[in-house]
């Protein structure tokens, strides 16, 4: 058994996060001896770029130059950007688009407490970034019971050399996590860390019936997901969620921001007034509600500004695949709203939020995901009570 990596002895910060991931039942008490075993330091490069959530900007961090910062960033339970641009990326200052990351621990253990996994299991890991999910899985169920994939070569192999550094020999693969890895299938449980809008038909085949698959899934809407605990059937799944979650997606899944610049709010645009408030609508991104209206209102990105000096704040809705699309400014005496296209977004938006008042304002764990050959059904409390 890989001895904990010598750089995370006499790391106060280190036994200070176990103690909160504990105490705050984010890690079940059956991981604690994989976390003991499995320290994120050993599987982060020298410039890192921690993410602050709140801010929602990343600052780059050198092990060299600031090992104690380097530390406490690795200690903390924040996530860490490790790649932007796809590897195109080159310096110190932050890239455009964060492309790999290490995952909050609290969210990585969490996803580990719902895979319910036991010794012996095998294992699906989609998704490898920088190789600890498939230490931890390999610690707890053997290294030759982990597989993990990963899209970018540069990245999966990076990976692989700091498993194998710290003694563990998951099967590491490069390619598509979308169409899994047939050729160690079947697995008793998949773990995707990369957010779907659509549950891979192939996770489904290659799971034995009665496993499971744990995935964070959600709409084009926002970049919130919740994560689906789902239990395989013969070419079905189907289960709950679990909580809020919000990773980068699946390289096959993503797709481009809106061109905010294309569209002119005094261009045609039908005019009303809403009396919906801000505080009733712009409730933060791992609430419910933006959860809860992508579900209501597909094909839809929603985009929240940043509150004005004045105190306006405009949150823009835009059709995915037409040009439909929809601005409301919330000001304190009066919202407006301005909305063109073939779609009436804000009408569908201001309906799907009355809907989520009206069943009692449901948070994600009262939703379910089943998963078909004819597609994917959404629904409330029940299986029956299909949602969208």
């Amino acid at each position: 058994m890989p001895q904990k990596a010598m750089d995370s002895v006499m790391r106060p910060g280190r036994e200070a996060l176990g103690r909160v991931l504990v105490d705050g039942r984010m890690m079940g008490a059956d991981w604690v001896a994989t976390f003991a075993a499995v320290d994120r330091a050993a599987f982060l490069p020298d410039l890192m770029w921690p993410f602050d959530t709140r801010t929602r900007h990343a600052t780059a961090v050198h092990k060299a130059e600031a090992p104690d910062d380097w530390y406490a960033a690795v200690d903390r339970d924040a996530p860490i950007v490790t790649q932007w641009d796809d590897g195109e990326h080159t310096g110190a200052e932050p890239g455009r688009v964060s492309t790999s990351s290490s995952s909050m621990p609290s969210v990585v253990y969490a996803l580990l407490r719902d895979l319910a996994v036991d010794d012996g299991m095998a294992v699906l890991d989609v998704g490898t970034g920088t190789g600890e999910t498939a230490a931890a899985l390999s610690h707890r169920c053997g290294g030759d019971r982990v597989t993990t994939v990963e899209v970018d070569p540069d990245v999966s192999r990076q990976a692989q050399q700091r498993l194998g550094a710290a003694g563990w020999d998951a099967a590491v693969v490069v390619g598509d996590g979308a169409r899994g890895h047939a050729d160690r299938a079947p697995y008793d449980r998949v773990l995707a860390t990369v957010g779907v809008r659509a549950i891979p038909g192939a996770w489904i085949e290659q799971t034995r019936p009665g496993g499971l698959i744990v995935a964070p899934w959600g709409t084009h809407f926002t970049h919130a997901d919740a994560v689906a605990r789902l239990t395989v059937h013969k070419g079905t799944a189907t289960g709950c969620f679990t909580r809020p979650a919000e990773f980068m997606k699946l390289r096959a899944q993503r797709s481009a921001p809106p061109d905010h610049g294309a569209y002119d709010p005094t261009d045609g645009a039908d005019t009303s007034v809403t009396d919906l408030t801000e505080a009733e609508f712009v409730t933060g991104q791992y609430s419910a509600l933006p959860f809860v209206l992508g579900l209501r209102v597909r094909q839809c990105v929603q985009v929240v500004a940043d509150r004005e000096y004045d105190g306006e704040r405009a949150v823009w809705f835009y059709g995915v695949g037409d040009r439909s699309w929809a601005c409301v400014v919330f000001r304190e005496d009066r919202t407006r709203v301005w909305q063109a296209g073939p779609r009436r977004l804000w009408n569908e938006v201001e309906g799907a939020y009355r809907w989520w008042v009206g069943q009692g304002a449901p948070d994600h764990t009262r939703f379910g995901l089943t998963v078909t050959p004819d597609g994917h059904r959404v629904w409330l409390d029940d299986p029956g009570v299909t949602v969208a």
